[in-house]
């Protein structure tokens, strides 16, 4: 899917100006750059030079050290391949760092890897606001949520060139942050689902951390539950820092569209993917926002519309699940379709995405105890059973009766 260049050229040229205002002249530049991109030009104003030429190297037989021992080593191990296989296909340079945002594991595609060297975004490297100034990596560790850096957003002009997504990594367990993950390319190859992919891969990590485990939900939700937790396949429920939100439909669905979305929509896209066609005025709109933003501890933002806290949701998590290959634990974390009945198109259209890539995964991938506990949620679907009686042959399985069973009643 290819992105219009015009805008992303249009965005780095404003960029570069408010950039080179603040640095060269000290001009106020509110109105050019988010909130957290001025706040943190500011601390980085006062650490580092602009004319910084590469990140710091910490001791290498410390952090080699600090590697072994550490849970991520363990997760990133289990995922590597996946890990490897999106930074191939996307051109991108991966990055997993420490809670001091210390480099400890890096992969990038061809292009990227040279990039990243000349600046020392390898293994070891320091990149920490105070030794590179603003960028999406230690954004993400202060803010708990994930965070996109782009362009002349960054306060070191040697990444420039770049956009950057990372998202923080938590322990389930204790929720304590363990680091981040960061996926980088060159500014013209910036996309909108960067920063889904980012937090998708955060949750991939901490799926694969020893002793992690999921809710019955399918939810890698944290020991403090902080943020907000979205459950949306098969029936909706909110919370925020582990309290319930009692939300109307349009205030669940627009919240669903915003996570899908973290990069924000505008009040005019996102009132397509919510009413379609139907005649609903922008104000109706404005008021469900209004109300919703009041719910949500006032972290909406505007212009674009977008969430300011950290998300997760078991939609995440079953993609997450897909793209590791995990097809039982896809399939356990599903809980139906995406907010079954609704009207958004926007919504249904994403809805249409997760069931058929369940679906194909498991037609693929025909484990029995998935295809038992598809087939409680879709229990019309035979093709499904009959390929995964077709992989089993004659070889016994103690499944095989509830399999016949279903494929029976199915066609009756």
């Amino acid at each position: 899917m290819s992105v219009d260049p015009q805008p992303l050229r249009d965005r780095r040229l404003e960029a570069m100006r408010a950039w080179t205002s603040f640095v060269e002249q000290g001009d106020q530049v509110e109105r050019w750059v988010r909130p957290e991109i001025l706040r943190s030009w500011l601390r980085s104003g006062a650490a580092v030079k602009p004319d910084v030429t590469e990140a710091p190297l910490a001791d290498e037989a410390d952090t080699a050290a600090y590697w072994a021992d550490s849970p991520l080593q363990v997760a990133v191990a289990r995922i590597e391949d996946e890990l490897r296989r999106t930074a191939d296909d996307g051109d991108l340079v991966l990055a997993v760092t420490d809670p001091a945002t210390r480099i400890l594991w890096t992969y990038g595609g061809r292009v990227m890897r040279h990039k990243a060297e000349s600046v020392n975004f390898v293994v070891g490297g320091k990149w920490d606001e105070s030794s590179v100034g603003t960028n999406a990596l230690d954004l993400a560790l202060r803010t708990g949520g994930p965070s996109m850096v782009f362009s002349a957003e960054h306060f070191a002009p040697i990444v420039h060139n770049w956009v950057c997504w990372a998202a923080p990594v938590h322990d389930p367990t204790t929720g304590h942050q363990l680091g981040v993950i960061d996926l980088s390319t060159t500014w013209d190859r910036s996309h909108p689902i960067g920063l889904a992919t980012a937090r998708m891969m955060a949750r991939l990590i901490e799926g694969a951390l020893p002793h992690a485990s999921s809710s019955g939900s399918g939810l890698l939700l944290l020991a403090d539950e902080v943020g907000l937790t979205l459950r949306l396949l098969g029936s909706a429920e909110v919370c925020l820092d582990g309290e319930r939100l009692l939300l109307n439909r349009r205030q669940t669905e627009i919240l669903a569209l915003l996570t899908l979305h973290p990069d924000g929509l505008t009040l005019e896209h996102l009132h397509a993917l919510l009413y379609g066609d139907q005649s609903v005025t922008q104000s109706t709109l404005k008021a469900e926002i209004s109300h919703l933003r009041h719910k949500v501890g006032g972290q909406l933002a505007s212009r674009p519309y977008r969430l300011t806290l950290p998300v997760q949701t078991d939609v995440d998590t079953v993609l997450g699940f897909l793209r590791a290959g995990r097809v039982a634990d896809a399939v356990s974390a599903y809980g139906g379709d995406l907010l079954p009945g609704t009207e958004s198109p926007g919504l249904g259209e994403h809805a249409d995405y997760v069931a058929v890539a369940v679906r194909e995964a498991l037609l693929a991938d025909p484990v029995p105890s998935a295809v038992v506990r598809y087939t409680e949620l879709v229990p019309y679907d035979t093709e499904v059973v009959d390929a995964c009686l077709a992989r089993l042959g004659e070889a016994l399985h103690p499944l095989r009766p509830l399999l016949m069973g279903r494929l029976a009643a199915a066609r009756r």
